[in-house]
């Protein structure tokens, strides 16, 4: 399974509440704080909403 190393390297104010939502669903509570996820394709899902927040790496294990 794919794991996505993502930081949020945008803020969150003044965005609407639905991509606030998204980003605290994905783990991402801070800036420049890197979180790894697995990739399903819900994650995948989220992480396209708010893309322009946010740095993506594919990590390898």
């Amino acid at each position: 399974m794919k794991k996505y190393k993502i930081t949020q390297t945008r803020s969150r104010i003044g965005r609407p509440a639905v991509q606030k939502r998204t980003l605290d669903a994905l783990g991402v509570r801070r800036m420049n704080r890197p979180v790894i996820v697995n990739g399903t394709p819900q994650v995948e899902g989220m992480i396209n909403k708010v893309k322009h927040l946010l740095s993506i790496e594919e990590v390898t294990e």
